[in-house]
């Protein structure tokens, strides 16, 4: 019998998910994707990216996905609190936004009359610096830095001295071109999704990934060649490479002769108080000998090529150019692969052979674009010529006492090889490239009741840029800026509970935090930064006064704080993503983004910087009120589109000029937050095509900067093989000058400040016995993970709800350890327990676990026996905020005594396994009361 035919089902395989889209930039990392955020009955059912958006370009990693977990997570705080049980217990009163500025304010204003500085305002990774740096500097206070101290700064200020940009936010390598791509010391939380789809071009271009790291996991893992590295050796591999690129001669010569300052003449006389000071002219440019002419002209005359070889004696003085100190330098036996391999844990034929793999790709797989055009001395050019070799590097190299030289001498690889801001090679990302002198210097000038004289960060260029007063003591509370770490452009986040505690420099009334996790994963010393803040003096009042604390969740620094200023989540705020501070534009194209409300908090929260906003308003703070004494800004909203940096230059560049038909520079466009949400979030202008490589010393590159305000003038330079500023510092510990340090610090300025990139060993390696302990101990961020946050996202937690500590194979047979196991884990400064488990990727010397997994028992709004809280650890108890005694009564800061970079990553141990296997990782401390209380079991939404 027949079949009878089914009637056609009609099956709806795309039913919508949303009824509107509402697009903004993500948050939960750095990368500021663009994100779609879908919305049903007006509430966030899914995020997606968004494929329009310059960064990601639709791609979402899964952090970003989450962030719908992020807006529900149980832990949000809920409105301002007060403290009303003893500091550390979690106990609050829930008070009204009026009482909270008027708390504050009754802190604040009486410090700002009489003594400004007693104000610490310190912030985490809030990417709004140019707006609280502002609102610091109107408040008078010189106490205030954001948290690049505590993170990357020898990578930052490494790059800015030495070629006025560094990686990430800086830069990027040119993805399309570039045939080899090297990554050192980086972990994967930060710029993940642009290195993904990045390292995906490279391999589909048939390009080489390498990865020198000591652990081998993410980007690590899927690099053709991995190197192994010892942990603080970095720099003493790449000057090895140096040597033997200087060995073989494969130097890019006409690059540094015409881009750097390697024809420079520098005074060697040792008589002279001038020794190691460029030779300049009557102007004060420094001087190169002509390689057509024989004479000493200014390093930028139309028409002058440096002679590298070149030498010049002026009365009883030789001058040597740069180039020839470098050769001597590092052509040194110190430097062979044989010196220095095995430190490094590699072997003389790997340096070799990475050396001449380097050389070849960068030479001998030369690109050429035919694109003409003219630098800034006039000259044109009818090509393009690119070294396909690039370089990226993060916390990994940066997190050491030896961070900033070792990040220099990785700048001075790349630009030996001629493979920065050229086709194949990094390249910056505008408002980069700045030299230091386009950077401001920094200032303390706190008068009572007046705005600072200046910027609170710089770059100084000599000694008469410290801050320090006429008897030597640090104007600041960390001590930037003063002999201890004289480059210290991103201050030290991580020193100042310290201090303040012990009142050195001076003692401090009201420590301001916003999204500093101080009392847990963001602080070395984690117990005792605990005791300093909660401790007492003989009159039974807090040692550190009042501490005003801004978060968006109950983390553990909450229990620590008098007043709580609740923030928002991500989806309920506006951001500014600005050229002003730190933006997303890429090395073709100027961009810059927002967030805004996709929707409206459903508590008594404000983002903070509505918050700073209403109290500078309340405080009468300059620019913050008009002549009246009235609020000139409403909100943050109002001030992105209102405030003016300089005129027509603006926290946003997009859509300026009361029309919004202006770019870059412009009158305020009241309207201007609607083109931004119009365009997705997001604005963008391309960098025209002949200004597109040698940002430096194109005349189109530096025109087109003109015009859009990232300069007011052009400002072309040369790289910095040699770094004068050090030069001058060194100078002044040798006894030269009116402004010199103290004879303690004389010495280790002398070593460590070297104008050329040196290596020395890392602190903890010279202070401790390494006998006694052997072993480096690093903390990595996971990719799925940023800071603190992730393991309260209940998506997250399912991918690490706890972590291990994970060893290498020669440890873990040596150790007799097997699956389950804990093991005793202690440094010079104390011990903790913890579960572990076998990587036998990773050098032999090298311990690792993830960071900020471990919770304090009663944060977050887990569970007090969540794995975070009873398995979850922290290496932070093993690290202290100051090297071990020395015998002479010092104790100096465990940082970079250049720049006072936190030295993270010197860490130290001996480990053994633990037996009896104990309940819970060690130390346990005990519970704080949750001013949220706890999440349900299960969070999720139905819609």
């Amino acid at each position: 019998m027949p079949m009878t035919r089914p009637e056609k089902i009609q099956i709806n395989t795309s039913p919508p998910v949303s009824d509107e889209i509402r697009k903004t930039t993500c948050y939960m990392c750095a990368c500021r994707c663009g994100i779609n955020v879908h919305m049903k009955g007006g509430e966030v059912v899914y995020i997606e990216g968004n494929r329009d958006h310059p960064v990601n370009k639709g791609v979402l990693c899964g952090k970003g996905s989450s962030g719908l977990m992020q807006h529900l997570a149980p832990s949000r705080l809920r409105a301002p609190l007060k403290r009303v049980g003893p500091r550390g217990a979690g106990e609050f009163e829930k008070i009204s936004w009026d009482e909270a500025y008027d708390i504050a304010a009754g802190w604040l204003a009486p410090i700002r009359e009489k003594d400004p500085k007693r104000l610490a305002f310190f912030t985490g990774r809030d990417q709004s610096q140019s707006f609280t740096s502002w609102w610091a500097q109107a408040f008078g206070t010189p106490n205030y830095a954001a948290h690049g101290g505590f993170c990357s700064v020898n990578m930052a200020a490494g790059g800015i001295y030495t070629m006025g940009g560094a990686f990430w936010e800086f830069g990027q390598p040119d993805w399309d071109r570039t045939r080899m791509f090297v990554l050192f010391g980086v972990a994967e939380d930060h710029d993940s999704n642009p290195i993904k789809m990045g390292i995906g071009k490279v391999k589909a271009n048939g390009g080489k990934i390498v990865g020198v790291n000591p652990i081998r996991s993410g980007y690590n893992a899927v690099a053709d060649e991995w190197v192994g590295i010892t942990p603080g050796t970095d720099g003493l591999f790449i000057l090895s490479l140096i040597h033997e690129l200087f060995r073989s001669g494969k130097v890019d010569l006409d690059y540094l002769r015409r881009y750097t300052n390697a024809g420079f003449l520098v005074d060697e006389d040792p008589q002279s108080p001038q020794q190691g000071l460029f030779l300049r002219d009557k102007d004060g440019k420094p001087l190169v000998i002509d390689q057509a002419t024989g004479k000493a002209v200014a390093f930028d005359k139309p028409g002058a090529l440096a002679n590298l070889a070149a030498s010049k004696k002026t009365g009883k003085i030789t001058h040597r150019t740069v180039f020839q100190l470098m050769a001597e330098r590092y052509l040194s036996d110190e430097y062979a692969p044989e010196a220095v391999a095995e430190r490094c844990g590699l072997t003389p034929t790997r340096i070799r052979n990475l050396a001449a793999e380097f050389a070849r790709v960068a030479f001998e797989e030369e690109i050429v674009l035919d694109r003409p055009w003219t630098d800034w001395k006039g000259e044109k050019h009818d090509k393009m010529i690119g070294r396909p070799i690039s370089f990226h590097a993060m916390r990994g190299i940066s997190a050491h006492s030896n961070g900033f030289q070792t990040a220099r001498a990785l700048h001075v690889l790349q630009i030996l090889l001629g493979s920065v801001e050229v086709p194949g090679g990094f390249r910056f990302k505008p408002p980069y490239p700045k030299p230091p002198e386009a950077h401001p210097k920094p200032h303390a000038g706190a008068q009572p009741g007046k705005p600072l004289d200046g910027p609170h960060l710089g770059y100084p260029l000599g000694p008469e840029h410290l801050l320090m007063d006429e008897d030597g003591t640090p104007k600041r509370i960390d001590k930037a800026f003063s002999w201890e770490n004289p480059l210290s452009a991103h201050g030290l986040m991580h020193m100042v509970i310290s201090n303040a505690h012990a009142g050195d420099p001076y003692k401090i009334d009201t420590l301001f935090m916003y999204m500093a996790n101080m009392a847990w994963n963001s602080t070395m010393n984690t117990s005792e930064v605990i005791r300093m803040l909660t401790d007492k003096d003989e009159n039974g009042d807090y040692v550190i006064p009042h501490i005003i604390y801004s978060d968006a969740y109950s983390s553990e620094t909450v229990a620590y704080a008098d007043l709580i200023l609740p923030d928002t989540t991500y989806l309920e705020r506006h951001d500014c993503i600005s050229l002003l501070d730190r933006p997303i534009c890429e090395a073709e194209a100027a961009a810059d983004s927002i967030r805004w409300p996709v929707v409206e908090p459903d508590r008594d929260v404000r983002g903070f910087q509505t918050a700073l906003i209403q109290l500078g308003a309340k405080l009468g703070l300059p620019g913050m009120v008009n002549e009246d004494g009235t609020a000139k800004y409403a909100d943050y909203a109002d001030y992105i589109q209102n405030h003016e940096r300089r005129p027509g230059v603006g926290p946003l560049a997009g859509w300026r000029g009361t029309d919004g038909d202006k770019s870059g520079r412009g009158e305020p466009n009241p309207n201007q937050l609607e083109k931004y949400i119009e365009n997705g979030g997001f604005w963008i202008g391309h960098i025209p095509e002949e200004a597109q490589f040698y940002k430096p010393w194109n005349k189109a590159y530096q025109d087109w900067a003109v015009e859009i305000g990232l300069f007011d003038a052009p400002a072309p330079y040369v790289f910095n093989l040699y770094v004068e500023p050090l030069r001058k510092m060194q100078l002044a510990a040798e006894g030269q000058g009116d402004i010199q340090p103290p004879d303690h610090l004389r010495e280790r300025i002398k070593r460590t400040m070297d104008p050329l990139p040196i290596w020395y060993e890392p602190f903890e390696d010279t202070n401790v016995d390494v006998n006694e302990f052997p072993v480096h101990a690093l903390t990595q961020r996971p990719m799925h993970m940023y800071h603190s946050w992730g393991t309260q996202n209940a998506w997250l937690r399912q991918i690490t709800g706890k972590n291990y500590l994970y060893l290498p194979t020669k440890i873990w047979e040596s150790g007799g350890f097997k699956e389950g196991d804990y093991a005793r884990v202690t440094s010079a400064h104390g011990s903790i327990v913890v579960p572990v488990a076998l990587h036998a990727a990773l050098n032999e010397h090298t311990v690792w676990t993830w960071n900020a997994i471990g919770k304090r028992k009663g944060a977050w709004a887990l569970d007090e026996d969540a794995p975070e809280a009873t398995e979850g650890f922290l290496l932070n108890h093993l690290i202290h905020e100051l090297q071990p005694p020395k015998g002479d009564g010092m104790r100096w800061a465990n940082s970079d005594p250049v720049t006072g970079q936190a030295a993270w990553f010197d860490l130290r141990v001996k480990i053994e396994k633990a037996d009896p296997k104990p309940a819970e990782s060690q130390p346990s401390l005990p519970p704080i009361k949750s001013p949220v209380g706890k999440g349900p079991k299960n969070v999720a939404r139905k819609i």
